[in-house]
């Protein structure tokens, strides 16, 4: 998940959010990464490399049972409409929707933002993400209606998987994450999702 600068003046404003129903070009360039809170465009700095390394790898992973079950869709930096009235639109850096909720041999909608709440959404913890940006997303999240959030700490290499609010299951390694009624099917270790090879020492591969 990338960080949001604070600002003591609120969020950074790039442009007022164009009146639903309009075609109004956003003014966010095309290589930004932004949300939109309270109808105001915030700026994201990009993931680091290694978080979206990590959102891959898992993105691929549970696209593996989601297609194989033919269970919905596993997108990437996709930005959702959660709240029309609010003017709030998050961007997880993974999200799962399910069949349900979307055909599955039909593409996502060619717009800035999907219309829809994902099953599932998924935030990858850079080091400079504060606890309350956390909690703002969670409390957006839950109000939306997302039944599940996965929040991945790759410091601590810790997921902290939330049904609800104030229900939260802290993982650590050797244990699994679970994909539940949610995901069913997909499982995953967190050794394996936290996988560091560059901190492992490589055989010769020879004499």
């Amino acid at each position: 998940m990338a960080p949001v600068t604070p600002s003591d003046s609120g969020p950074a404003h790039l442009g007022d959010f164009p009146e639903e129903g309009t075609v109004k070009a956003s003014p966010v360039p095309d290589d930004c990464f932004y949300e939109v809170v309270d109808g105001r465009i915030v700026e994201l700095p990009p993931m680091g490399a290694y978080e979206c390394d990590m959102a891959s790898f898992l993105a691929f992973m549970l696209g593996q049972v989601v297609n194989a079950q033919q269970l919905g869709k596993v997108v990437v930096e996709t930005l959702f409409w959660l709240d029309r009235a609010g003017k709030l639109k998050r961007r997880p850096d993974l999200a799962f929707v399910s069949a349900k909720k979307w055909p599955i041999r039909r593409r996502a909608p060619k717009t800035e933002a999907w219309d829809l709440i994902p099953d599932l959404v998924v935030e990858v913890v850079s080091e400079t993400n504060s606890a309350n940006e956390i909690n703002l997303k969670l409390v957006d999240y839950f109000r939306a209606g997302v039944k599940q959030v996965w929040v991945i700490y790759p410091v601590s290499r810790q997921v902290y998987v939330y049904t609800t609010l104030t229900t939260v299951q802290i993982l650590t390694e050797p244990t699994e994450l679970d994909g539940g009624d949610v995901v069913p099917g997909f499982r995953l270790s967190l050794t394996e999702l936290f996988e560091d090879t560059d901190s492992a020492e490589l055989a010769p591969a020879g004499d």
